[in-house]
């Protein structure tokens, strides 16, 4: 099929792509995926400023007039709800009377009603209780946690450029792991393991392009992702860590050009703990400027599902690799 849009040849968004060495065939990249590099990679985003703000979930998690939303934020618990118009609310998951959990508690009119004794909060101090500062991005919840964070607290958190809202199609994925967030930053500072360890979605990926430490901190990725079969959409990508818990996936050309992915640790537990663990909010927000794209936006309660098997797909490898890493660091036997 040929045509032109916007002056230009109309292309397939798709490739076939030629026949290639099997798996173990590739060229390795052991010696590419230089530990020293993604440790300093690692160290760096650890020391940029969050503002002690924490993604908590999915906006779409917390439902106006549905039930209040929790979350244990490094040891915190938390509660979010929605207001009568609408408005996000947040603040400690546990009841100042006598403890109860909030987060099974009932919103009515925008105020949530314990489900002890029935104290309402509307969202403001009441009895002992204190909202938690909070931010409703579109796609994403955050919290500002001072007491976890430990930081100089930021006014709003550090929201990753999007393609325009209500013109890509969003989704979010949420697992938890047996690990630190710096493990999970880790796994994604390594772009290298994608075509061994994720063959079934990745193949002839080539980093063209490692992070120097200045102000284009980035890793940029050659790498075509696969659809079936030989048919494939190969992407250049580049990978930023704006924060300390954060890591961004942005194609910067190829089909799909300015699509992201964000991958947001939130630790559960508090720190230093024995067994710690972590949720895993990875947000893909997709946008192609073709006019058929339309018809994705239109299908977006129908792709959003596919959406998060594929990210639930790749995590399912990589919290087994993040959680390894833990393992190791933990023991002491962490190579390096």
């Amino acid at each position: 099929m040929s045509g032109r849009r916007g002056g230009e040849r109309w292309s397939p968004p798709l490739r076939r792509r030629r026949p290639g060495p099997d798996w173990a065939a590739q060229t390795p990249t052991w010696r590419q995926a230089r530990p020293a590099l993604i440790a300093d990679a690692l160290k760096r985003a650890s020391a940029r400023p969050s503002g002690n703000w924490f993604v908590v979930g999915a906006s779409r998690d917390v439902r106006a007039g549905g039930r209040p939303f929790g979350r244990t934020v490094g040891g915190v618990e938390v509660v979010l709800w929605r207001s009568a118009d609408g408005g996000l609310r947040a603040g400690p998951g546990i009841c100042p009377h006598l403890g109860a959990p909030l987060r099974d508690s009932r919103v009515v009119c925008g105020t949530l009603v314990c489900h002890w004794h029935g104290l309402a909060l509307d969202g403001s101090p009441s009895a002992g209780w204190r909202p938690f500062p909070v931010h409703d991005d579109g796609v994403l919840v955050w919290v500002r946690l001072d007491e976890v964070g430990g930081e100089e607290p930021g006014e709003r958190p550090a929201v990753p450029a999007r393609p325009a809202t209500g013109r890509g199609v969003d989704a979010v994925f949420t697992t938890v792991g047996r690990c630190e967030p710096q493990d999970v930053v880790a796994n994604r500072l390594d772009p290298w393991h994608g075509s061994w360890f994720h063959p079934y979605s990745f193949v002839d990926l080539t980093v063209v392009r490692e992070p120097t430490g200045g102000e284009d901190d980035a890793f940029v990725v050659d790498v075509s992702f696969r659809v079936a079969g030989r048919l494939v959409v190969p992407v250049r990508a580049e990978f930023t860590a704006p924060g300390p818990r954060t890591v961004v996936m942005r194609i910067t050309d190829g089909e799909g050009a300015t699509s992201v992915v964000e991958t947001h640790a939130t630790p559960l537990t508090g720190r230093d703990h024995a067994r710690p663990r972590t949720a895993v909010v990875e947000a893909v927000v997709a946008f192609s400027d073709r006019p058929g794209f339309a018809l994705a936006r239109a299908a977006a309660p129908v792709l959003r599902p596919l959406m998060r098997r594929t990210a639930g797909r790749l995590w399912h490898d990589d919290l087994a690799y993040a959680e390894r890493r833990w393992t190791l660091r933990s023991t002491g036997r962490f190579p390096g």
